[in-house]
């Protein structure tokens, strides 16, 4: 993705960098020199000393150990210092004596509380690097090319902090063409990523297997099932996934398989059709269709783009209500390249829904054929 940032399938994370020493330490000796500037003018000295305790756990939140301990030292020793040097007649010794101990105190306290900050922070970096090596594995990281297309988009969970939502995507070169595969799990939580899971490792795997449409479909139907049975067993709910199943070979012309999923756009030289495609249930819930999967087919020339999205795109609200109007913004944005489309889209669709932003994941993919030579 461009602009703001935002995950995607593979990316890594970083912690928050440190400020450096250098600015580190004008910051200290600033806040030092204000602090004994305003005792002095106050007649206040050694009180307003204390100001200086809070130095080691503002560092201890943004720094290093080390920088936290160089700050909680220098803390230590100014506190001190001022306290023995302002108090020579020994009165009050006892509050003196308090503020010293507290100050190294918080100062001990500081250094440790950083350390485990760290610590943390490491662990969260080393479980976020697997995570997204498993991601890579999981949902391909885009764009994504065959003999047979080229695949962008923009995939964003609603949750910032998962890698995966109930939006799924997937490319397969197959021995019967390229197969693509986008759908959306029921409902949100581990429990659809995990349904999510299943269909894609159905796929990938049945892709290859099956020379017909119906049967792949037939295939990542069954591994919902499975899972579901699976998600009884241990308490989980049942989840339904619609999907769009394509396939893409030499040929002009397409297949596509429905299941309950939102329609695909053909671009094709400033024009825009969408194929009409016989809706089917969503995969896990094939025993309750009348009829047998029905494949659809479509023209899909060279030089044409198709988009698949998710109900992410076309469900999202504005302020008042409103869905966006995908059809109607299309015509806007069906003149960019098929690499910028998927992003513009996006951003717009944030765009109109205001503050909020979008209240569900969000998957939006051009296919492209690629260039024969």
């Amino acid at each position: 993705m461009t602009g703001s940032r935002r995950k995607r399938p593979g990316d890594t994370f970083d912690a928050i960098e440190p400020p450096g020493n250098a600015e580190l330490v004008a910051g200290v000796v600033t806040v030092t020199g204000l602090v004994e500037v305003l005792g002095t003018l106050s007649g206040s000295e050694v009180w307003l000393l204390g100001l200086l305790v809070f130095l080691p756990g503002a560092a201890s939140a943004l720094g290093t150990v080390r920088q936290t301990t160089f700050v909680a030292v220098w803390t230590a020793i100014v506190v001190t210092l001022s306290v023995v040097l302002r108090d020579r007649d020994g009165g009050h010794w006892l509050d003196r004596l308090l503020l010293i101990l507290f100050t190294l105190a918080l100062a001990a306290t500081s250094v440790y509380a950083c350390h485990r900050r760290i610590s943390r922070e490491h662990a969260m970096l080393r479980l976020r690097s697997t995570a997204a090596a498993m991601q890579r594995h999981i949902l391909h990281p885009l764009p994504l090319l065959t003999d047979d297309v080229l695949v962008n988009g923009v995939y964003e969970p609603l949750q910032e902090e998962r890698l995966v939502g109930g939006d799924i995507y997937d490319v397969v070169d197959s021995p019967f063409g390229t197969r693509v595969l986008i759908g959306d799990v029921q409902g949100k939580g581990l429990a659809a990523v995990g349904s999510a899971f299943a269909v894609i490792g159905a796929f990938r795997e049945a892709a290859h297997r099956e020379p017909t449409l119906t049967g792949l479909v037939d295939a990542l139907d069954a591994a919902v099932v499975r899972h579901n049975s699976y998600a009884l067993h241990t308490g989980d709910d049942e989840r339904f996934v619609t999907a769009l199943v394509v396939g893409v070979d030499a040929e002009t012309e397409v297949q596509a398989v429905n299941c309950g999923h939102v329609l695909p756009h053909v671009l094709y030289e400033g024009t825009i059709a969408i194929p009409e495609l016989e809706p089917g249930v969503p995969l896990g819930l094939a025993e309750l269709a009348h009829e047998p999967t029905t494949v659809g087919w479509f023209e899909f020339p060279e030089g044409a783009t198709l988009l698949l999205s998710t109900d992410g795109l076309t469900e999202t609200r504005s302020a008042d209500g409103t869905f966006y109007p995908v059809d109607e913004r299309l015509t806007k944005y069906v003149g960019l390249p098929p690499t910028e489309l998927p992003q513009a889209l996006h951003d717009d669709a944030r765009a109109f829904a205001g503050p909020g932003g979008p209240h569900d994941d969000v998957a939006v993919l051009t296919v492209r054929r690629s260039p024969r030579l």
